[in-house]
């Protein structure tokens, strides 16, 4: 049988093709390529890619047919400038399966079950710092949140300040700079530009603080001088280091592999930096809309508080109420499902392949997108619409396709356990301490850049509820005492 002609979108341009529309309105232009096909080709400059826009179909390209379409393509090349070979950007094959193992201990719910409680205590000093009804950068809040608390739970609690305040201020610039290195044509970020320089300057900079932390780790550990090729493993392990502080990043410096030993210390830090970002891009970003969704629906911060008040009464959070917080998971589904996070994500067809009856030529880069997928009103009716409750009782396999916010197959997000331990700890102390966090700015827009990010975004805390939310819950009350009076 004859492949189907794969439909080309419409307004590609001489020399840039789509190029104009991805930068101009890249989320509108995901979400209109489902008008026109299941697989449609765009123009990438002069290089044609395809883009998956029916979910199934990309089930065939993550899970069932996954050899043929490697990681890979321009945004993944892009990044392997700053990740290296990390766990995300690593090719597939044997290192990845191998280093893919290695570090799923790190993540099992037993291991992050020891940090919880001393990230529940990092998030909550920092926050209990903000000032009554002071205007705050939210997104820069929900960065330095989850920085700090992951990096309390990598490298332990008693990680030198110095080490947790530079990582705080080096993060946010080196990920405007990833960014920028993945819009931007290859040869431009080669360039010996300023911007270019800086960027090179910071991430040399960032991985000489993860040098320092992991010989702090290492020390603590007393695994000796960790600076010359990897992590000395065959000096100890943490159990008979008789540390109490232990971090998520021990099983990697202690990792002791028969064939080649050690990791390398250029692994080390790749792997380091790779756990940084994913937490902190992908977190913050979720956080900081999540914040924008609740002031804008009074409805969804009564029921949070309600259901706060329910399973923690008037103590502050502690890390066994997690399991119980079911309406606020909803409402961080829901935040994830609306705005990515990530909105367009490559592949390479390692061969000629046919997909859904189209023909993929091999080499050729295949474009899915999480957020044209989450918001396929197909699976998710009225997809503009936030509604926690449509994850209320719903089986997983009623959208496991169409929800990409971890991925699927083989290179679904290792961390995602911890994610939504992250998640669930700092929206919840935040809305402990803040029952309100009043906008302050214009109703920020979605910004397309690696992940879906808010174009800007100030809120200012407030003790007490939000009035909205109280004449919601008076308007609640008076009418079950009608349906009572009735009865």
């Amino acid at each position: 049988m004859s492949p189907t002609p794969t439909p080309v979108a419409p307004g590609a341009l001489p020399l840039i093709g789509h190029g104009l529309q991805l930068k101009q309105r890249p989320l509108e232009f995901m979400n209109s390529l489902r008008e026109h096909g299941r697989v449609v080709r765009i123009q990438l400059a002069r290089t044609p890619a395809y883009v998956v826009t029916d979910p199934a179909l990309t089930k065939e390209v993550l899970v069932t047919d996954v050899t043929s379409f490697a990681k890979g393509g321009r945004i993944i090349d892009a990044l392997k400038v700053f990740f290296g070979d990390g766990l995300a950007t690593v090719a597939d094959g044997d290192t990845h399966m191998k280093n893919r193992r290695l570090m799923q201990p790190m993540f099992n719910k037993a291991h992050i079950a020891t940090r919880g409680d001393t990230m529940i205590e990092q998030v909550r000093e920092i926050v209990e710092g903000w000032a009554e009804g002071e205007s705050r950068d939210t997104l820069a809040d929900m960065t330095e949140l989850t920085l700090a608390a992951f990096l309390t739970a990598l490298f332990g609690a008693d990680l030198p300040a110095h080490l947790q305040r530079d990582f705080i201020a080096l993060m946010p610039p080196i990920m405007q700079g990833t960014i920028r290195q993945t819009i931007l044509p290859g040869w431009v970020t080669r360039l010996p530009l300023p911007t270019n320089r800086a960027h090179a300057q910071r991430v040399a900079q960032l991985r000489e603080l993860i040098d320092q932390a992991i010989d702090h780790r290492a020390a603590a550990l007393g695994l000796g001088d960790a600076s010359d090729s990897g992590s000395a493993a065959a000096a100890g392990c943490p159990h008979a280091a008789g540390q109490a502080d232990t971090g998520l990043f021990d099983t990697l410096l202690t990792a002791d592999d028969p064939d080649t030993g050690p990791l390398p210390r250029r692994q080390l830090q790749d792997e380091a930096i790779t756990l940084l970002t994913g937490a902190i891009e992908t977190t913050s970003t979720t956080l900081a809309w999540a914040l924008v969704e609740i002031e804008k629906n009074p409805e969804v911060g009564r029921r949070m508080l309600e259901e706060l008040e329910t399973v923690c009464a008037d103590r502050p959070l502690r890390y066994e109420d997690l399991d119980e917080l079911t309406y606020v998971r909803a409402v961080l589904q829901e935040s994830m499902r609306m705005y990515g996070p990530a909105w367009l994500v490559t592949r390479t067809a390692t061969r000629t392949v046919s997909l859904g009856g189209h023909s993929i030529p091999e080499g050729a880069d295949v474009i899915y997108s999480p957020y044209l997928h989450q918001h396929d009103p197909s699976v998710f009716p009225e997809p503009e619409r936030f509604d926690p409750d449509r994850w209320s009782g719903r089986p997983d396999a009623a959208t496991r396709g169409a929800f990409l916010a971890f991925g699927a197959g083989r290179r679904n997000c290792v961390g995602e356990a911890f994610a939504w331990t992250e998640l669930l700890i700092i929206l919840t102390t935040v809305r402990q301490i803040w029952p309100r966090l009043a906008l302050t700015s214009t109703a920020p827009k979605p910004q397309a850049l690696v992940t879906v990010k808010p174009d800007g975004l100030s809120m200012a805390p407030h003790r007490g509820a939000d009035s909205r939310e109280k004449e919601t819950e008076k308007e609640s009350g008076s009418a079950e005492a009608g349906v009572i009076h009735r009865l």
